[in-house]
């Protein structure tokens, strides 16, 4: 992918010519303040390079680089790629989706997209992703017959708006890792931060400033038994929130012991913000807005907390009388302002894949996206399989491959391929749930299948 950037998004030097320097970052056309990154180079600053078998098309079109690769011998079908998110700076770049080898190597072509934007824009990742399909025909000079939706994390809430926004132009979907249940996330970031400060006797607010929030997390840390970078050793309270964490994020299941530690030994993403990686997302800090929303989108004014399944107890009770409560202002858009609403209507072909032990993008988007398919009558198009990981996007590439040639065989069959039961309590909670789409160990799951 060689050549250097060129605007308006002129076809780029195939990808036989010799690679060419990295050129600077240009100003965004679209954007008043944001830089567009060379789209022939990754982030990194090595060029991109097709294989001998590819072709490959880069530039940049309003505002949003791009990026195509075609194989020789090629399947007439194309994948679209939605990237996650990727902070809030004002340099947009595009990459390559992580089966770039198999989509080649299957005879699929694929495309890309920096988004105009940074930040939580679903929406703005959903209309330069769909804009692909177009711009593949125009800088290739060949039409798609078939188009396929995938992404990751943000990405993969940008895959399920995407199919149900332009229900003609995909005939399949592969999300994963994804927030399939679109402001959701951020009221479980919120159920985190408030079920915390409960348990720890830390009167706490919404909205907060940073300042006053680490103050408070600092004394919420050793009332929990948590300390930042460093493994927890629970206290009573830290035990129960960790149970609630548990039944909020998915359901009492295999390897969460190893999740929460994991989760609560890494820290904030924020270098401000000392404290671990939850305390760090904790909705509050920024208004429950996301940056992207009018309003606050998060809330929990009907949450009822559990730390245990059968009858709710008297500690239950009482944490869910003590738990700072919220309304939101704003809620998921029906359009592409604000945070996208999934509606959970599938007009084809869904698979995604999980961690069961993410705590970032909790495996319980997984069922919310289930729930609404199901109220909806879509069951059928829906297929989720869980992943024995605990981290976020933590899939190995057989993993990845199984899942893209079941949608593909699944597409071209019609016959559905096998998933995981994860509306079933019972099942979610089993020693060898995951097992079965699960290629590779991670050792800090804490658990083998047979």
């Amino acid at each position: 992918m060689l050549a250097p950037i060129l605007l308006l998004g002129v076809l780029a030097s195939p990808a036989s010519a010799a690679p060419a320097a990295c050129a600077a970052p240009v100003a965004s056309t679209t954007q008043p303040g944001y830089l567009v990154a060379d789209p022939a180079c990754d982030p990194d600053g090595t060029p991109f390079a097709g294989t001998p078998d590819s072709d490959v098309y880069a530039g940049i079109r309003d505002g949003a680089a791009y990026r195509i690769e075609v194989p020789r011998s090629w399947n007439g079908q194309l994948v679209v790629f939605a990237h996650g998110y990727r902070g809030t700076g004002r340099v947009v770049y595009v990459d390559s989706p992580d089966l770039r080898a198999h989509y080649i190597a299957g005879g699929f072509a694929w495309a890309a997209s920096s988004y105009q934007t940074n930040g939580y824009d679903v929406g703005q990742g959903v209309r330069d992703s769909h804009a692909l399909i177009g711009l593949f025909r125009e800088v290739t000079s060949k039409r798609a017959r078939s188009v396929l939706m995938t992404g990751k994390s943000m990405g993969g809430h940008i895959t399920a708006v995407a199919v149900e926004e332009y229900p003609k132009a995909f005939s399949a979907a592969m999300p994963y890792c994804g927030v399939l249940g679109d402001t959701e996330l951020f009221d479980y970031f919120l159920d985190a931060g408030v079920t915390a400060a409960a348990l720890s006797g830390v009167e706490t607010a919404f909205p907060v400033e940073p300042g006053p929030w680490q103050s408070q997390v600092d004394r919420i840390l050793p009332a929990l038994g948590l300390a930042v970078g460093r493994p927890p050793t629970l206290t009573d309270a830290g035990r129960t929130w960790s149970a609630v964490l548990e039944r909020r994020s998915g359901g009492v299941r295999p390897g969460f012991a190893g999740a929460f530690a994991y989760w609560n030994t890494a820290t904030a993403s924020d270098p401000a913000l000392r404290m671990p990686f939850l305390f760090g997302v904790y909705p509050g800090l920024n208004g429950g807005t996301i940056g992207i929303a009018e309003g606050n989108v998060t809330g929990n004014r009907h949450e009822f907390y559990r730390s245990t399944d059968r009858w709710p107890t008297a500690a239950e009770w009482r944490l869910n009388a003590q738990v700072l409560r919220v309304t939101p202002t704003d809620r998921a858009s029906n359009g592409l302002d604000g945070i996208p609403r999934v509606d959970g209507r599938p007009p084809v072909p869904v698979l995604s894949l999980h961690d069961i032990g993410d705590l970032f993008v909790p495996f319980s988007m997984e069922q919310v996206y289930a729930r609404r398919a199901a109220l909806h009558g879509r069951s059928k198009l829906f297929v989720s399989r869980a992943i024995r990981g605990v981290g976020h996007c933590d899939f190995t590439q057989p993993e990845l491959r199984q899942a893209f040639d079941d949608l593909i065989r699944w597409v071209r069959t019609g016959h559905r391929p096998g998933g995981d039961a994860i509306l079933d309590r019972r099942a979610v909670a089993a020693p060898d749930f995951g097992c079965k789409y699960t290629v590779g160990r991670r050792p800090v799951f804490g658990g083998d299948c047979g």
